[in-house]
């Protein structure tokens, strides 16, 4: 289990002794969720922000929603185009 645990692999430094530079990350997680604690997605945040101060890591964390996301049409779609927003301006500020 250990080895497939995102939280337990997370390296600060590479075998030959470089910092570790993460892509860049959009994290997502609800407070209610029955399948992933809330604080599963904020320990692994802070584990890549502490590997190395250049991993740019954002946490999104819903307060009403559970595993399966916010429920509503529209609320969907919100949620839906702020990772698109994001992913834009990652491609677009990196390349």
């Amino acid at each position: 289990m250990k080895g497939y645990s995102p939280y337990d692999n997370v390296r600060s430094v590479e075998q030959d002794g470089r910092p570790v530079r993460y892509p860049d990350v959009f994290a997502t997680g609800g407070l209610n969720d029955s399948r992933v604690g809330f604080w599963e997605p904020a320990k692994w945040v802070l584990r890549l922000r502490d590997a190395n101060p250049e991993n740019e890591v954002l946490l999104k964390m819903e307060l009403g929603t559970g595993h399966s996301g916010v429920s509503g049409r529209y609320d969907a779609w919100r949620d839906e185009a702020q990772v698109l927003a994001w992913l834009l301006n990652e491609i677009t500020t990196n390349s």
